[in-house]
């Protein structure tokens, strides 16, 4: 009876979402709500658990939210996403330029939202097929995978952050980053192949606009240099794979301590939007207010679906879903990697259902955090996988509900069916070997 309560508890969300657009926030919430009353949950119970799991999520994960948002807004209107850009443009070279593209946007949108990196990127995207003499469509396709793998998958976007903090993976982030890079890796790789071997056969109006690289470059005035465009970005990566690594040897002592602190997210991410101040081209009410405030806006959203994401696992928690597990020994039917496969599917359904990979990853970690303990998940590397899977689940797909389709289709000048042949299909084929990638690492690491 509890498992059916949660389908119809989730289904509610969905068909909320879908069906009537209700905000994501207001659906978890209701979908929340009839889970505690359906349960049988007494209700001062239901009213404690709602707070307790919006606000405990929001005290662990809350602020690094808030930070990624900000650094990623200040490196957009900086010129540093386009630095960034260049500087990989100069290594892969020329004569691989669907190769640049997926690396750009593989990089860019760690920190920085996928819709606006291709938004950012798309003028240079442009000058670079005209350049290049390639289909715009290839360049696009190719753009959009890279963006959208590390979306899914790398914090600090405030995605897989969010995931993490509903399983109670908070502590480490350090190895949630770089399981995410490498998980990324096949799954950019497959999104180049079908920009150049599918993609490439798409033609649009684009392909006959005249575009000077450089002038696009000249545009965005005086650029900051490679290493400030860096920082931000690389700084608070380091400084929390440092503290994950001192934490794993269990060293002691004020100096271990020091990095220990320097390598919290919270304070990881806050030395990420000082070092991103550097780039500000003034320091005035412009920068200082307007930017970071834009920042605030921007992550006001991801922070109430995030929190009632925790509401909803708060409650679930507490409807006695995890002792049912137990009691059906779950961990037999679904043991090891098998188990990746459960989040995935949860992921993916509601992915194709409502269109936010960000949604997908906040509703699939809260619904599934009751089983890790009954499974005996836990620990930075499981843990570390569960996100990931559900991280592919939610790039599997991309279509008309999610607006990044639109900004690829739209700046691209993509027909809609071509733009299924194009983006639609590659965002299926990389949630699949994502999801595939995920579970060859546990058999490897776990």
């Amino acid at each position: 009876m509890l498992f059916l309560v949660l389908l119809v508890g989730v289904l509610l969300v969905v068909i909320a979402t879908t069906k009537f657009k209700l905000h994501p926030f207001l659906s978890l919430l209701l979908g929340t709500f009839f889970v505690g009353f359906a349960s049988g949950m007494p209700l001062a119970k239901i009213v404690e658990n709602v707070n307790t799991g919006f606000g405990g999520l929001m005290g662990g994960i809350g602020l690094v939210i808030v930070f990624g948002t900000i650094i990623g807004v200040i490196l957009e209107k900086s010129g540093a996403a386009l630095r960034m850009a260049e500087v990989v443009l100069r290594i892969v070279g020329p004569k691989r330029p669907q190769l640049a593209m997926s690396l750009i946007g593989y990089i860019v949108s760690i920190p920085v939202f996928c819709d606006s990196g291709f938004v950012i990127l798309s003028s240079l995207r442009k000058a670079l097929a005209k350049r290049a003499k390639v289909a715009v469509a290839s360049m696009s396709v190719a753009l959009a995978t890279g963006l959208y793998a590390t979306h899914t998958l790398v914090p600090p976007t405030p995605g897989p952050i969010a995931a993490a903090g509903n399983i109670g993976a908070s502590n480490f982030l350090g190895t949630i980053i770089l399981i995410g890079l490498i998980t990324a890796i096949p799954a950019t790789i497959v999104g180049y192949f079908w920009a150049t071997k599918v993609a490439n056969k798409i033609e649009v109006e684009d392909d006959g606009e005249d575009l000077n690289y450089d002038e696009i470059v000249a545009s965005f005035g005086k650029m900051p240099s490679t290493f400030l465009a860096f920082l931000p970005i690389v700084l608070p990566i380091v400084l929390i794979g440092i503290g994950s690594v001192v934490t794993f040897q269990k060293a002691t002592g004020d100096i271990a301590n020091f990095f220990i602190f320097l390598g919290s997210p919270l304070v990881a991410l806050l030395v990420g939007v000082i070092a991103a101040f550097a780039l500000l081209p003034k320091y005035n009410e412009e920068t200082l207010t307007k930017w970071v405030g834009e920042g605030l806006v921007e992550s006001a959203p991801i922070l109430l679906i995030t929190g009632a994401g925790g509401a909803f696992g708060g409650v679930i928690k507490n409807t006695g879903i995890a002792e049912a597990i137990q009691s059906w020994s779950i961990g037999d039917m679904f043991s090891g990697a098998l188990f990746l496969l459960i989040p995935f599917v949860i992921a993916a359904a509601l992915k194709t259902a409502q269109g936010s990979s960000t949604a997908a990853l906040v509703i699939t970690s809260s619904l599934i955090a009751p089983m890790l303990p009954a499974l005996g998940i836990e620990g930075a590397v499981p843990l570390a996988l569960v996100v990931m899977a559900i991280g592919a689940g939610a790039m599997t797909v991309s279509h008309v509900n999610d607006s990044f389709f639109w900004v690829v289709t739209q700046f691209t000048g993509m027909k809609v069916t071509d733009a299924y042949k194009a983006q639609t299909m590659a965002t299926l084929f990389q949630g699949l070997v994502t999801i595939v990638t995920a579970v060859i690492l546990w058999v490897v690491l776990v």
